[in-house]
């Protein structure tokens, strides 16, 4: 009985066809090293994606921030007021930072009233600088009435110095002048938030009293 023997060539040839075990770990640990890299850098373009979209997002809570700041300062108008103990207030005003006090104080105009209620198309505004937070407060009474809960605008604040100019064109660091109905004709605002450098802001304020005003600047005065 005759028994057959495969080629010598066709041998060589699934020889070199095939892998053998060593070629098949190489393979199998170079696929697992490029595996490996494409789930880092996968990995790092989401975490920066992440890091972008809450720097933007940060971004534009300061922009809006400003925006507000901006439209309440240059809305602003010479109306005197009187506290909540009944005392007579100047139409704008300033202090050094505390929690007992507001930084800031002023009535503005262009409040909008879109439910009709009864109320004054004037509200008077305070900026508060607190616990490491810059807070809004507002009163729909500008006399004597009760204000609001105070809204946070801004977390994080190391300080905030303010700067005032005046119609002569001079700056202050506080505006308590002798004159009640006085108004700075500008506002400068240096905010320091931890983790960021300083950020400084310039605002106008709404127009100057005039003789048309008088009624207005008299306000709660008689």
């Amino acid at each position: 009985m005759k028994t057959s023997r495969l080629d010598p060539s066709c041998e060589r040839l699934s020889a070199e066809q095939g892998f053998t075990l060593i070629e098949l770990l190489v393979a199998l640990s170079i696929f697992a090293m490029l595996a490996a890299a494409g789930v880092m850098l996968l990995g790092n373009a989401v975490s920066a994606q992440g890091q972008i979209s809450a720097h933007l997002e940060q971004q534009g809570g300061i922009l809006r921030v400003v925006s507000l700041i901006d439209q309440d300062l240059g809305e602003a108008v010479p109306r005197i007021t009187r506290t909540e103990s009944g005392l007579l207030a100047p139409v704008f005003f300033s202090r050094a930072a505390s929690d007992s006090e507001p930084i800031l104080e002023f009535v503005r105009g262009g409040w909008t009233n879109l439910d009709n209620a009864a109320r004054p198309d004037l509200q008077k505004v305070q900026y508060w600088l607190r616990g490491g937070r810059l807070e809004r407060r507002t009163y729909i009474q500008l006399d004597g009435g009760q204000g609001g809960d105070p809204a946070t605008l801004i977390e994080s604040v190391q300080s905030l110095t303010l700067g005032f100019r005046d119609e002569k064109g001079e700056w202050h660091d506080v505006w308590q002048n002798e004159d009640p109905r006085a108004m700075p004709s500008a506002v400068r605002m240096v905010l320091q938030r931890q983790g960021y450098p300083p950020l400084t802001l310039m605002f106008k304020v709404g127009s100057a009293p005039s003789q048309k005003q008088e009624n207005l600047l008299e306000g709660a005065g008689a």
